[in-house]
């Protein structure tokens, strides 16, 4: 598919991911409706930070994907549709679950019933690693088992089953994207990389983190970007799940000694015991095969190897440590 001339719907365009597809694909060309979350004090998220060139581009809908009045409001007149809004926090999935059955499942069923009814072109539905649970095997390619491990994980494996079943059942053009640990600029600091930054950042040099043990495969925001708009266009992978990631495995422990290596400092660390996972739900080892992407969707990461991810850490602690940027961090405060 030929995006140009498209009119893209972009669900969560307000948050960190969301924010970067926008922009990329308001610089393409593309005529993109960026559905943000309403607030009654007007805010759009980081889309707030846009050059003030994509914001005259774009053109903003804000509403609530939980309602489906205002889903299928904001669907009219798009052939496009990339599904980002989610809640994504793991822990505070543990104490607000019902949130997340609401949004993340209804929110989805929203979208694609609305697709479906005003015969949308293509979906992308956003997934997330985490359906994967801890590695059974690795590379975890596509097949593997899925796990819930948390409230979040378990939304997400069903908002994915509910988009699949609406490709089996009604033949709507839906496309599983399944990002890997995606980090970079704009990010939440309820994730390590961000967490790790601020604290660096802010003069701190005994870091408070959770476990160090478990491996991630991280995945520059760039690239994850570059991932979505590679599943809009591609007309091979309807009625597939796709996995976007680095093809990389490292530590967290060792994440943070190239973080701290990036920034030119020294660090301890203490563990944060309100920081960790219960037992069960922590999820030990992910580790992406990216094969399938690269063969359907002729995609591959450019920060995927060890040096790859060296650079998009220095450029994430950059971006971080600009002081107007940092300022909006509260690096004392365990976000959830």
């Amino acid at each position: 598919m030929n995006l140009h001339g498209k009119k893209i719907l972009i669900t969560g365009a307000d948050g960190f991911i969301g924010s970067h597809l926008t922009e990329a694909l308001i610089r393409r060309g593309c005529e993109v409706r960026a559905f943000v979350f309403y607030n009654s004090f007007g805010h759009w998220g980081w889309l707030d930070e846009s050059p003030t060139d994509i914001k005259w581009e774009l053109d903003v809908f804000t509403g609530d994907v939980r309602d489906p009045h205002g889903v299928r409001t904001a669907m009219q007149g798009c052939d496009v549709v990339l599904h980002l809004a989610a809640l994504i926090g793991i822990p505070y999935s543990y104490h607000s679950p019902d949130t997340y059955v609401d949004t993340n499942i209804k929110g989805t069923l929203n979208i694609i019933q609305a697709a479906r009814d005003l015969s949308v072109e293509k979906v992308v539905h956003t997934s997330t690693s985490e359906v994967y649970g801890t590695a059974q095997y690795v590379p975890i390619d596509e097949k593997h088992p899925l796990q819930g491990q948390s409230p979040y994980a378990a939304s997400k494996i069903g908002a994915d089953q509910m988009a699949l079943s609406f490709y089996r059942s009604f033949e709507t053009p839906v496309t599983i994207a399944r990002p890997f640990n995606t980090f970079g600029p704009r990010q939440s600091a309820r994730a390590v990389i961000p967490t790790v930054i601020t604290q660096i950042a802010n003069g701190e040099r005994r870091l408070k983190l959770g476990a160090l043990h478990p491996t991630r495969d991280f995945n520059y925001v760039a690239d994850t970007v570059n991932g979505f708009i590679a599943m809009a266009e591609s007309d091979a992978v309807l009625g597939e799940e796709v996995n976007l990631g680095s093809n990389y495995e490292i530590s967290i422990g060792d994440t943070v000694r190239l973080i701290a290596e990036a920034m030119d400092t020294e660090v301890e660390i203490e563990t944060d015991e309100q920081r960790l996972r219960p037992d069960n739900s922590e999820v030990e080892r992910l580790w992406a095969d990216n094969r399938k992407a690269r063969e359907l969707l002729g995609w591959s990461p450019e920060y995927g190897s060890h040096e790859g991810f060296k650079r998009a850490l220095t450029e994430t602690a950059e971006w971080f440590t600009n002081p107007t940027n940092l300022v909006r961090y509260k690096h004392g405060i365990y976000n959830i």
